[in-house]
């Protein structure tokens, strides 16, 4: 069942079923409570805040344009998916709402994705796809770069927020995509421009 006229109503914006997904239509929400208390590393909110403001080594920030270039061919930084204290639905790096990332190509790239959201999953995928168009970008947005994508992390508990590592390549040069995958959130605007300069 895929859909159409006889799908639930569940399917096509209605209510989620069963207890446990309480009465949300919101995909990210539903998501985000039921990965909670996945296993895996976390942050504290503290730390996470701090992340999500560092200047990246090796970057220099242009605030005017909403840019952060890297120069050097290791590229480390930190993501803060739905940070509070700023825009809903948005990443943080270095300090801006979803930046320009400039990278040089062949550039091994690491970054840390912190789910820094009370009540919503999120995750982050660089893509070569207009998957950000899409409601449900995780069925059209493949990574662009092997090791480029982590589907969703789970709510922060009591124990810090869900963290995870992408490391990739980047291999071609070109304008790619960053996107949450989770449905309607990069068509909400949370995404920027991945650019693997030459």
């Amino acid at each position: 069942m895929m859909g159409g006229t006889s799908a639930p109503g569940w399917m096509t914006r209605g209510t989620l079923p069963g207890s446990m997904m309480g009465s949300s239509t919101d995909m990210g929400q539903v998501m985000g409570k039921l990965f909670a208390n996945a296993p895996g590393p976390r942050v504290s909110a503290s730390d996470a805040v701090n992340l999500g403001n560092r200047v990246p080594a090796g970057a220099t920030i242009d605030r005017a344009a909403n840019r952060i270039a890297f120069s050097t061919t290791r590229v480390s930084f930190a993501v803060l998916a739905g940070p509070a204290g700023g825009p809903d639905e948005t990443f943080r790096v270095g300090g801006l709402v979803n930046p320009t990332i400039d990278v040089p190509v062949g550039a091994e790239v690491s970054v840390q994705l912190i789910d820094a959201d009370p009540d919503t999953a999120h995750g982050l995928v660089v893509t070569t796809s207009g998957g950000a168009s899409f409601p449900m970008p995780m069925m059209s947005a493949a990574p662009a770069f092997s090791g480029a994508a982590v589907w969703f992390l789970g709510d922060p508990t009591s124990v810090g927020m869900h963290t995870a590592p992408l490391s990739f390549t980047a291999s071609t040069a070109g304008a790619y995509t960053y996107l949450c995958p989770v449905p309607g959130h990069a068509q909400k605007d949370m995404s920027g421009t991945f650019m693997v300069s030459s």
